[in-house]
């Protein structure tokens, strides 16, 4: 038996948070299950007045590119976990309003519907809104799909979902093939197995931006806790299973990512692949065998498995998550290794060295080798012009490492920076395609076709009218090879890297060494990231503490290096290459007397503060390098301890 008369002690006795016993009290008022009943009644009962607090402390936020948190508790109850299902997932997600559950995913089925709705009306459409969903392989993945699918059919509009996990760039290319108003992709990318989201898109088929994205947040919002009970049983009969023709579609625009088909077949690229048990497999694997790499995946990381079971974190970051498919590679002698993370927008690899070792590559060194080699073969095949052009753009985001901003400039391409997201990355995307529909327009008098006119033409008709996106990049591992995708896309980056290693081992170099050669043309750069965890109630006051302080307080200093510059992109107006103002955010750029460069923000996927600090020095010659290298990663690992410690000094306050 549920007892109110215990949370009314716990908050006397300051054990449990106000907002945490007005959210438990608004819960039980709108009417809960048995179950989820038995289940506070657990928590109350052991006193984990910390649990409930994490719970009911606030309701999960949908900000503006959806949700994501957990969907297990730390303490998992008895009447939770029920019949718990073969690869360990329990009967039911946790209850909570601070949780992914079937309410909140509910609730913000609901509000994204209620809002697109209003836009098509709004527009004189008076068809259905059209939703395509998609999902990845974590705990009650499928379950919410199906639910947000019901949910939607339920309100009166039309829902397509796939036949089993696929990736999130494959949702993003489906929206706009189908022609649907917007979409959804259930994952919580590479954040641990207890958590999963819900990230939404619009019929551009990129995340949220303004004004949908304060408009959904609003609706979602105005949905009562006592409307969702009606849409908690499933009903999937007017629900659409997409087949095989959309998957070729995607597979069919993925492989345009290649620009010189032909390396692969003089270099005999030998590529060892995993997934980390995510779907990356279902269309990396095939679109790498048809360009014509010798693929091993590693058998141990190839079973979809929301336990993630062979590694700590399933992030291709992480070098012990690429550890199996090292090995496999070490064994048989293989050039390259390919990881993907569950949801298969990231991709991290390993890359044969001179020493024959393999060698790990950052986000930041990926990024550049990619686009020095793609703006080098655009030349060589007529895409761009052999000069370069300021119709033709690199863009990435403001915490992506300057080295890329030094190739494209080298190249004569203009590099425009974003905040960080790749949402802010195909909102240029689409600006650039507006401008030239309008464009276009204004000359011939008639509509262009976008998506109908071959990428050839469409590249050259941009430079005219608009500007080519020729590569679009960040720092954490996502990459975007052109605007057939309107997300970062891990299935065409494993083709994109395959590509350019097929090319250096053609040269009968190695990748490191392909990477030498850009540092001597710009200088050595070198980055590093400070990841500050702070969970729960607590943490998130301890994040906009460091957030709000910075602000109040800026650094003057850190230790001896004197802080030369400090700008504020919420109070600040700061315009891109094109002119535009950049949207306001809670993000720090500070410049070091020394030349050092950092940038600070709350991520905005998990519970943590994150620092991205950025290293440069000049290189004479090749002889000098080795010097340059350790001399520059000696002055970033003392900066950073002590960015890092001004940090935790601000977060205890």
């Amino acid at each position: 038996m549920l007892s109110k008369v215990s949370l009314k002690t716990a908050l006397e006795g300051a054990e449990l948070l106000p907002e945490t016993f007005a959210n438990l009290h608004r819960w039980l008022d709108a009417g809960l299950p048995d179950w989820a009943l038995q289940s506070l009644a657990e928590l109350i009962a052991v006193r984990a007045w910390d649990e409930l607090n994490d719970r009911f402390y606030r309701d999960l936020e949908f900000g503006t590119g959806g949700m994501r948190g957990r969907t297990i508790g730390r303490v998992s109850t008895v009447a939770e976990q029920g019949m718990v299902g073969p690869l360990g997932t329990p009967e039911h997600a946790a209850i909570g309003s601070n949780i992914l559950n079937d309410y909140t995913l509910v609730r913000a089925t609901i509000g994204l519907y209620r809002y697109t709705a209003s836009v098509l009306v709004a527009r004189g459409d008076l068809r259905p809104p059209v939703l395509v969903i998609a999902h990845d392989v974590r705990h009650f993945s499928r379950h919410f799909c199906e639910l947000a699918a019901s949910a939607w059919s339920r309100l009166g509009g039309q829902a397509y979902i796939f036949a089993g996990p696929r990736s999130t760039p494959q949702l993003s290319f489906t929206v706009r093939h189908l022609g649907a108003h917007c979409g959804v992709v259930i994952t919580a990318s590479h954040n641990p197995p207890h958590d999963n989201g819900f990230k939404a898109y619009f019929g551009d088929g990129a995340q949220l931006v303004a004004p949908h994205d304060a408009g959904v947040v609003a609706e979602v919002g105005k949905v009562p806790l006592a409307e969702l009970a009606a849409f908690l049983t499933q009903d999937l009969a007017r629900v659409i299973t997409l087949g095989e023709s959309t998957d070729a579609a995607y597979r069919a625009a993925a492989a345009t990512a290649v620009i010189a088909p032909t390396v692969f077949t003089a270099a005999r690229l030998k590529v060892a692949f995993t997934s980390i048990h995510g779907v990356g497999n279902v269309m990396s694997v095939p679109l790498l065998v048809a360009a014509g790499v010798e693929l091993h995946e590693e058998p141990a990381q190839a079973v979809h498995d929301p336990r993630f079971p062979t590694v700590k974190s399933p992030n291709p970051e992480n070098a012990e998550a690429l550890a199996l498919a090292v090995k496999l590679a070490e064994e048989k002698g293989l050039d390259l290794v390919l990881a993907t993370d569950p949801d298969c927008d990231r991709m991290g690899c390993a890359v044969r060295g001179p020493d024959g070792r393999m060698h790990l590559l950052s986000g930041n060194q990926i990024g550049a080798l990619m686009t020095d080699y793609r703006l080098a073969r655009y030349k060589e095949c007529g895409v761009i012009p052999a000069v370069g052009s300021d119709r033709v753009a690199l863009v990435k985001t403001f915490v992506t490492t300057s080295l890329q901003d030094e190739i494209a400039r080298s190249h004569g391409v203009k590099v425009v920076n974003t905040l960080t997201g790749f949402k802010w990355i195909a909102a240029k995307i689409r600006g650039y395609e507006e401008a030239l529909k309008a464009g276009y327009l204004a000359k011939h008098g008639v509509a262009m076709d976008y998506d109908a006119t071959p990428f050839a033409r469409r590249a050259q008709l941009l430079q005219e009218f608009s500007t080519f996106y020729a590569f679009g990049c960040e720092e954490s591992y996502g990459y975007l090879a052109n605007d057939l995708v309107r997300d970062k896309d891990g299935n065409s980056a494993c083709l994109m890297l395959a590509e350019l290693c097929a090319y250096v081992k053609g040269r009968g170099i190695t990748v490191p060494e392909y990477l030498d050669e850009i540092y001597l043309r710009t200088g050595y750069f070198l980055e590093g990231v400070i990841n500050l965890y702070y969970e729960g109630a607590s943490g998130a006051a301890k994040i906009k503490r460091i957030l709000t302080t910075y602000r109040d307080n800026p650094p003057a200093a850190f230790g001896d290096v004197a802080v030369t510059k400090f700008e504020d992109f919420g109070r600040m107006d700061i315009h891109d290459s094109d002119g535009d103002l950049v949207p306001k955010q809670d993000l720090y750029l500070v410049t070091l007397a020394n030349g050092y460069t950092f940038a600070a923000r709350g991520s905005g996927t998990e519970p943590k503060m994150k620092f991205y600090v950025f290293a440069k020095a000049p290189v004479a010659d090749a002889v000098a390098l080795p010097a340059v290298k350790a001399a520059v990663k000696a002055e970033l690992d003392r900066v950073k301890v002590l960015i890092e410690a001004d940090a935790q000094a601000r977060a205890a306050g």
